[in-house]
């Protein structure tokens, strides 16, 4: 059975609306609970404002919908609960503004510019914007491998070696590196999707991890390891060898 998004748009015959097919699927799994309720919807790249009605459509009378477009042409755009803000999504400054003037966001779908700028100045202006539980989508970060975006693989500066840092920060509670501890994202985000085309960070209130142990014991625990002068030995040079090759990141070395 088609969902409703996707139906939506295969049943289209308003205002032009341009999505790769397999982002109603992803669409789906994070926009459904949010369905028939009070959110608050940005949309970062208007187009022709087609999306915008689909959202409007798709999360009911109750919603809230914002957009965000450098062509001043998508002011027209604008009709009952769909409010449009002109200027660009690079600008820290306008940025601030329409944070300035709206609520909370819910849903964040960044489907801009695309260009490596873009989606981290966006990011980083406009994440501490989303509220608990929220979502930040951002769209089209296949440009992250187009010459023409700014794009390369493993290219520094790209919105994806960008996003792979956010594995990092919500593992940085077990860090034992001083240079490396929990930041912001380490605090705020549940998870990190990664799927074709579409970086998704689920926000949530993140307390330090700890873990639980329940149940009986099915066999003998192994006897302790020697506490010998050569065994403490061993254990000091394989941290200090390993302490070298990680700051020249490279591969561990375990004995066997």
């Amino acid at each position: 059975m088609m969902q409703p998004l996707e139906q939506y748009f295969k049943e289209n015959n308003g205002r032009l609306i341009n999505k790769w097919q397999n982002y109603f699927d992803v669409y789906e799994r994070y926009f459904a609970p949010y369905r028939n309720k009070e959110v608050v919807i940005l949309e970062i790249g208007v187009f022709h404002g087609g999306s915008l009605q689909m959202w409007k459509s798709y999360f009911g009378e109750r919603a809230k919908i914002y957009g965000i477009d450098i062509n001043p042409r998508c002011k027209e755009l604008e009709e009952a609960n769909i409010h449009i803000f002109i200027g660009s999504q690079s600008d820290p400054i306008f940025l601030q503004e329409v944070k300035n003037q709206i609520p909370d966001i819910d849903i964040l779908i960044d489907d801009g510019g695309h260009t490596m700028r873009q989606q981290i100045v966006s990011f980083e202006m406009l994440f501490d914007k989303v509220k608990d539980n929220g979502i930040y989508l951002c769209e089209d970060t296949m440009t992250s491998y187009w010459m023409e975006y700014g794009g390369g693989f493993k290219r520094r500066g790209t919105f994806i070696e960008y996003a792979k840092g956010f594995i990092d920060s919500i593992h940085a509670w077990q860090s034992t590196q001083k240079e490396f501890k929990p930041d912001s994202l380490t605090t705020s985000v549940a998870s990190v999707a990664f799927y074709h085309g579409i970086v998704v960070l689920e926000k949530k209130k993140i307390d330090p991890p700890f873990t639980l142990q329940t149940g009986n014991l099915s066999f003998a625990p192994d006897p302790p390891l020697s506490k010998s002068f050569w065994h403490k030995m061993r254990y000091t040079a394989l941290l200090l060898l390993n302490k070298v090759l990680r700051g020249m990141r490279l591969p561990g070395f375990i004995w066997r």
